[in-house]
């Protein structure tokens, strides 16, 4: 008897010490692990709330931000300024970053939902590094009041009834090049020319109030009345939709543009596998389809689906993302010095 009482009396110490308020027992919580996200700050509210918040009390993880634009953030990684996990980034900029060594390659087997997604998003820059979450379409928008005629191609940019009428991203933007290459389009050339494409923007340039390089800048002046179209992301179109609502977007009928947001992980982290099953997390049919109804991005993830109404101003359907021209980033990179220059002295206004 008095066996059993000393043996009642131990295990009672030892379960109050597990229970004391600095006790050292594994059922102590441990302290979250800091993951530190680079991305471009909007719809910050959504994001905590809705995507941030349950994989933090999920995973056991405080989400710490930094933010910027790409190329500002990019750089911070670059010059190891900013102490990075995960970078959110437009492919044409994710490709710089892989060209410098900046991101780890990923473990596919840790990023099941990746199977989940489009064939496009998947591998945008090589099967060694992060898909796509979002993919947004590059297109024209209009006043239909102010055209003589409906705009359904990009060569309709270049009419006279245009003249100083529509803007035109900058070339260091990233829809820039995008819109270079349409311009060798409406050259006539069926690959790429950069010759023909300076010569077309020549003869676009007196159609052009301004080039933008801001959405925004875009945006106050299609309101002004100071444009009456250009080519702008869809993402986009119901900021412009708030200022002028009989606003149309259209995808040209050569094609429109895919613009692909990438998520990689940033080479010398401590949280590799955390990382990888975040943008696991970020890929969901959950996440994708509470992004896609808040109007936020465009679901890449093919097992969400949407009414007419919630699909409206996204880049949704399969048949819709098989549609878009994908351009070569690797190229583009390759090329893009000379282009800026070029752009410089031929066209800046």
């Amino acid at each position: 008897m008095k066996k059993i009482i000393k043996g009642l009396v131990v295990s009672s110490l030892f379960l109050l010490a597990a229970c004391a308020p600095n006790g050292d027992s594994a059922n102590d919580k441990q302290e979250p692990v800091e993951l530190v996200i680079s991305t471009w700050g909007f719809a910050e509210d959504f994001f905590r709330e809705e995507v941030y918040k349950p994989f933090e009390e999920e995973h056991n993880v405080e989400i710490v931000l930094d933010t910027g634009n790409n190329a500002d953030r990019l750089n911070k990684v670059r010059q190891g300024t900013a102490d990075v996990d995960v970078i959110f980034l437009s492919d044409y900029y994710a490709q710089q970053g892989i060209n410098d060594g900046l991101f780890e390659t990923i473990n596919r087997s840790k990023i099941p939902n990746i199977d989940h997604i489009y064939d496009a998003a998947k591998a945008p820059l090589g099967e060694e590094y992060g898909p796509a979450y979002t993919i947004a379409q590059f297109g024209i928008a209009y006043n239909p009041d102010e055209v003589a005629q409906p705009i359904t191609s990009w060569k309709d940019l270049w009419s006279e009834d245009l003249k100083s009428a529509i803007t035109v991203p900058g070339i260091t933007s990233t829809s820039g090049p995008m819109f270079l290459d349409a311009a060798s389009k409406v050259s006539g050339s069926q690959e790429f020319n950069e010759d023909q494409a300076f010569e077309q923007m020549k003869k676009l340039m007196p159609n052009v109030v301004k080039e933008y390089g801001q959405t925004s800048e875009f945006v106050n002046m299609f309101a002004q009345g100071e444009i009456a179209a250009g080519p702008i992301m869809e993402m986009y179109f119901a900021d412009l939709q708030e200022a002028v609502p009989n606003a149309e977007f259209v995808s040209p009928k050569e094609g429109g543009y895919a613009v692909m947001n990438t998520v990689n992980v940033v080479k010398g982290t401590d949280n590799k596998e955390l990382a990888e099953e975040f943008i696991n997390y970020l890929l969901s049919k959950e996440v994708q389809e509470k992004s896609a109804k808040e109007k936020i991005d465009s679901p890449v993830n093919t097992e969400v689906q949407l009414s007419e109404a919630e699909a409206e101003g996204l880049t949704y359907g399969e048949d819709v993302v098989k549609s878009l021209v994908v351009l070569d980033m690797k190229f583009v990179n390759e090329h893009s010095k000379a282009w800026i220059n070029r752009w410089n002295r031929e066209l800046a206004q």
